[in-house]
């Protein structure tokens, strides 16, 4: 059978021995989760394999209860009494789970995006649950929290109750919002554990496993609740724009544009989760009390960071086909606005989801007529006015040549009172050429006849900043930053 490897949690052991892993629950009672006897092991673990199977089908083979026998010895499946129970699982290659990835730098924006549609076709399939206010599920999540922080003492108590506080002012700006998607029966049984550690590569595929099965509470949450601690765990290793990214993808799939002003609260609370469970793991007194305080400590700040407030602003970015509207757009969204960064609104998904198609299916020249093109703008300015009316921050990514379409996203932005800022990209036309010849897959739909007759409409582009696209998308994207940011402080000095 080979060696047998052994992987801890704070609430699970698994071991991993030539073709299968076996996991166990430890014996535990925490504030959220009671494996304090055999009988409450065993029920965990039928439930979990009953939940994962709608998401990780053929990875999870069964459970085995461990009984004892007359002989003493401990046994599979046998007649003496059950002293404990495991999940039996295939064993994947180790390699594949999206955190080892992620410290290999093998997250791309590709496997992400199929990572974001995977998780908007669990959450429409997931059952809605009502059971009280969306306000009132929040609340409990930061009752837990603070149960949880007081049975640690990496904190201050002074901390905690300025941090428990910070929270309910945020629960309380945020409780209409929660409880109108309660209503609306945006609460679901979700996944509950949604981070990268709990996403792996199965037979070629992103799969989700390892979902809460031990608290109800837990996983009747906000679907959106749910990708937040994806989210969290992306920002917090390092990766904001496929934090980003992800954020997008999935608003993209599921339309749920109202939400999407939650999420930095969301991502707070997911958090403080992390904070205080490794914090938890600090009192067992393990050889790593201290590298887990220091990580209990950088959850607890992100958190911090996650709740401050940060005013909206609205950043458009045009430019002809082949400009690097979208890359720029992706490489710079994640830096507006409060975090994750700001929802892009991207003319040609809008335009792909106004005709029912995914964003990679091909549309007919018909799409394209001027009338049609007037209502891919105006659903546009509609989503970015409601994203900047609820406190979002919004880029939008269009090719904005006609002075009309300029001027509806401006009016969006100056209506509300936001700062506006407009880039208009700029390329050699021979390098625009080549590079939509070149261009493969992505919801644009350009091709070099297109991009002609843009050139020969001359954009006359005059009131927005112009920069020259022929360099690297992080460059350039640092570049903007400056712009507004120097912008930002003129208008202070000015006012002041």
């Amino acid at each position: 059978m080979g060696p047998v490897e052994a992987i801890e949690t704070h609430i699970s052991r698994i071991f991993l021995i030539g073709g299968r892993a076996f996991k166990m629950k430890r014996a535990v009672k925490l504030p959220y989760v009671d494996f304090s006897t055999p009988a409450l092991r065993l029920a965990a673990c039928e439930k979990e394999v009953e939940l994962n199977a709608r998401t990780a089908p053929g990875l999870y083979l069964g459970v085995r209860r461990i009984t004892r026998e007359a002989d003493g010895k401990l046994v599979f499946d046998g007649a003496g009494q059950m002293v404990d129970a495991v999940i039996e699982m295939v064993r994947f290659d180790q390699s594949r789970l999206l955190d080892r990835m992620a410290t290999a730098g093998e997250l791309t924006p590709s496997l992400m995006t199929a990572v974001a549609r995977m998780i908007v076709g669990y959450h429409r399939a997931a059952p809605k649950i009502h059971n009280g206010t969306g306000s009132f599920n929040l609340m409990g999540v930061l009752d837990i929290n603070e149960a949880g922080f007081g049975t640690s003492h990496v904190f201050t108590k002074r901390e905690i109750e300025t941090f428990a506080g910070a929270f309910r002012t945020a629960l309380a700006r945020h409780s209409g919002l929660l409880d109108r998607r309660e209503a609306a029966g945006k609460i679901r049984q979700c996944h509950g554990d949604l981070h990268l550690r709990n996403i792996c590569l199965f037979d070629g595929e992103p799969r989700l496993f390892d979902c809460i099965e031990f608290n109800d509470q837990i996983a009747s949450i906000d679907v959106l609740y749910d990708l937040a601690f994806l989210l969290m765990d992306l920002w917090h290793r390092g990766f904001p724009e496929l934090a980003n990214l992800v954020m997008n993808r999935y608003l993209d799939e599921a339309d749920d544009e109202d939400g999407f002003v939650l999420l930095p609260f969301f991502i707070a609370v997911r958090a403080a989760v992390r904070a205080h469970v490794t914090a938890t793991q600090v009192e067992e007194g393990s050889a790593d009390s201290g590298k887990l305080a220091a990580e209990a400590r950088s959850y607890f700040e992100l958190a911090r960071t996650f709740l401050q407030q940060t005013p909206p602003r609205l950043v458009a970015i045009g430019g002809l086909s082949g400009s690097g509207k979208t890359t720029i757009a992706e490489a710079l969204a994640a830096h507006v606005g409060a975090p994750p960064g700001a929802r892009i609104v991207e003319s040609d998904r809008i335009r792909k989801a106004m005709h029912g198609v995914p964003a990679e299916t091909r549309l007919p020249d018909n799409a394209y007529r001027p009338d049609v093109s007037d209502r891919v703008y105006n659903e546009m300015t509609w989503r970015a006015g409601l994203i900047l009316s609820e406190g979002g921050s919004v880029v939008a990514d269009a090719v904005f040549d006609r002075p009309a379409d300029r001027e509806r996203i401006e009016k969006a932005a100056r209506d509300r009172g936001i700062p506006f800022f407009g880039f208009w990209l700029e390329a050699d036309p021979l390098v625009l050429w080549q590079r939509v010849s070149e261009r493969k897959g992505g919801p644009s739909d350009a091709t070099v006849d297109i991009l002609s007759r843009q050139l020969q409409r001359k954009a006359g582009q005059a009131s927005w900043r112009r920069t020259d696209s022929d360099r690297k998308p992080v460059d350039i994207a640092a570049e903007l930053r400056r712009c507004w940011q120097r912008d930002a402080s003129e208008t202070l000095r000015t006012a002041s």
